[in-house]
């Protein structure tokens, strides 16, 4: 995924209110900008650190810049934008990157399934092969040294995981892949000190035949892209 132009700079004020957070230009203005993050952000937000921002030309946005890249005190970078990561991953199979899920004749998006009535981010299909469904999700915890996922209590994540579940049990291939957008994780492990539940979901989906494999990206102010497997802790 290339960028032109390139994200601009600027330096980290606070994040409030989920969808906004406020930055100093290199030139020294604040300004307001749209965080595309829902989520908890732990272990991203460093006051006074660099990110990085894109700009729309989009008229009707209220706040034309979005955070899309933060930097660690270590040097690490993180996505911030969660919403890419779909495209990351569509990105990845298409180019052939993402191993275990090439050979598939067709691609699309949020297809509605499951019992749950859900949409999953991605279905492959291929005459021979049958259908793939592969849930995306973004990591960007680390602590200790370690990756995590979730970085908060997710109702709607362990929803996705029974949706799996009942997909090889009708007896689909299920995917769940973890898009790591964290330079500084080299493997990924559910956060069971955070969400139990969904811990002892992702065991089960496992057991259940679920296939659950990460790739990380590589992060710049000119490109996002998924470049390796990462190893995933069972």
């Amino acid at each position: 995924m290339q960028f032109s132009p390139a994200f601009q700079s600027a330096t980290l004020i606070q994040r409030y209110k989920r969808f906004l957070t406020d930055i100093t230009l290199d030139d020294g203005t604040e300004v307001t900008i749209h965080c595309p993050n829902t989520g908890s952000m732990r272990n991203c937000l460093f006051p006074q650190s660099k990110i990085w921002f894109s700009v729309s030309d989009n008229p009707k946005r209220k706040y034309s810049r979005t955070w899309e890249l933060a930097q660690t005190p270590d040097g690490h970078m993180i996505g911030i934008n969660t919403g890419r990561a779909n495209a990351l991953a569509e990105e990845a199979i298409n180019a052939k990157i993402i191993t275990e899920l090439c050979g598939y004749s067709s691609l699309r998006r949020e297809v509605k399934y499951g019992s749950e009535n859900s949409r999953i981010d991605i279905l492959l299909e291929d005459q021979q092969r049958g259908r793939c469904y592969v849930e995306v999700k973004s990591c960007t915890l680390l602590e200790q040294g370690q990756g995590y996922f979730p970085d908060a209590v997710t109702t709607r994540g362990q929803k996705h995981l029974r949706e799996l579940i009942e997909m090889v049990q009708q007896g689909h291939r299920a995917v769940l892949l973890f898009v790591v957008q964290h330079t500084g994780i080299d493997s990924v492990q559910a956060a069971a000190h955070i969400d139990p539940a969904y811990a002892a979901l992702l065991n089960e989906a496992f057991l259940a035949g679920v296939e659950i494999i990460a790739y990380s990206a590589s992060l710049s102010a000119t490109s996002v892209n998924l470049v390796k497997s990462c190893p995933v802790k069972l």
